[in-house]
């Protein structure tokens, strides 16, 4: 099976997931996590810009190639939106993700339930934790129930 993780990258719930999988049948994808890589990879290979929006756009268009294409590839998408910051590029992959029709499972806190009421209708899987990520890909593949 694989599967991108997409979302906030300020914590270590992508780790927590990769190795809670241990002994799955999973390949793991996903955006750059290099936050200063992410911002600068357009103006680092394309050349400068004076302008930080034409900087920022050439950054989010090389992403993109990047994240399409795990997106398309994968047979689940986990879209985590952390307590930090607001993840509007998270929304996106999960709104293209529902579009390419992925099954989607999104990963967020309590707090922000009524905020992605919406995001969170279209996954198959609303989760809280990482643990409960793993016991989904667990069970899908294994028919296995935690315990």
């Amino acid at each position: 099976m694989k599967v991108y993780l997409s979302g906030e990258i300020h914590t270590d719930w992508r780790e927590q997931i990769v190795e809670g999988a241990k002994g799955l049948d999973v390949t793991f994808s996903g955006p750059v996590t290099d936050h200063a890589a992410s911002d600068d990879c357009g103006v680092a290979i394309l050349g400068a810009e004076a302008d930080k929006f034409w900087h920022d756009r050439k950054g989010a268009q090389m992403n993109a190639i990047r994240t399409r294409k795990g997106i398309a590839d994968a047979d689940v998408v986990v879209v985590r939106f952390g307590d930090q910051y607001k993840q509007w590029n998270a929304a996106f992959d999960a709104g293209y993700a529902a579009a390419l029709g992925k099954s989607l499972i999104i990963l967020h806190g309590a707090d922000h339930a009524h905020a992605l009421k919406e995001v969170d209708a279209a996954a198959l899987a609303v989760a809280s934790e990482p643990a409960q990520v793993v016991e989904i890909l667990r069970y899908v593949l294994t028919a296995e129930l935690p315990g």
